[in-house]
């Protein structure tokens, strides 16, 4: 499949193919890589760039004479992922993770309700922090809840999302767990690599850097098809 087709919008996209014509019709490929700026999956989430490398790979020469890259045996590579905080604001405001949230019944004070996002505002700072700010309505009893924090992303221990610690409320801020957790689970749910698989190639995270204004994601490739442009 195309990478294009599995994408809801896409800026710029390049898959190149090193190969020497000999090596190329024993079924030898010696690199292939993939630069792709501004892709859009499904649901909203954005990649502001994505760099991906894969070396040692053995491909069916016949369908090579076609244009196509079919490997015949799965190989790896690696990939550099970055996300803007433009890129994870647009998510935290899409259909999808709002209707994520309101399907869930969170329980607030003793009492089950549907928490309705009215805006989230996603920052990077550049302090190796994250700092997220919401304002939720509880559709039940209509009550306004505003919550700020800011916490540490981690790389999870199957290196598949990012998950926040150290998580730090000002002052003033009137604290609601069950809500914080939410919008901490949603966090979660939009930085979960999955998101931005492509057909064949599974990613998982290595390396994580936390700068001001983006994230760079370092990761391994586990490839079983390469898809063309």
């Amino acid at each position: 499949m195309g990478l294009s087709s599995q994408l809801d919008e896409v800026e710029n996209l390049d898959v190149n193919v090193k190969a020497e014509p000999l090596n190329l019709v024993q079924g030898q490929v010696e690199a292939v890589s993939i630069d792709g700026e501004g892709l859009v999956m499904q649901q909203e989430l954005r990649m502001e760039k994505i760099e991906m490398e894969i070396s040692s790979v053995a491909i069916n020469p016949l369908s090579a004479a076609f244009g196509k890259i079919e490997l015949t045996k799965p190989t790896q590579g690696r990939a550099l992922v970055v996300l803007t905080e433009e890129d994870i604001n647009r998510a935290f405001n899409s259909e999808y993770i709002r209707s994520q949230l309101q399907s869930q019944k969170i329980r607030v004070d003793g009492q089950l309700m549907t928490v309705v996002p009215q805006k989230v505002e996603f920052r990077l700072p550049g302090d190796g922090k994250v700092a997220l700010s919401a304002t939720l309505v509880l559709k039940e009893s209509n009550e306004t809840h505003k919550i700020s924090f800011s916490a540490v992303p981690r790389v999870s221990e199957n290196g598949e999302t990012l998950t926040l610690e150290n998580v730090e409320y000002g002052d003033s801020q009137e604290v609601s767990l069950e809500l914080t957790k939410a919008l901490v689970d949603a966090t979660s749910q939009i930085l979960n690599l999955k998101n931005f698989n492509l057909e064949g190639i599974y990613l998982k995270i290595k390396r994580l850097e936390v700068e001001a204004g983006k994230l760079i994601l370092q990761a391994e490739a586990e490839v079983e098809q390469i898809p063309s442009a």
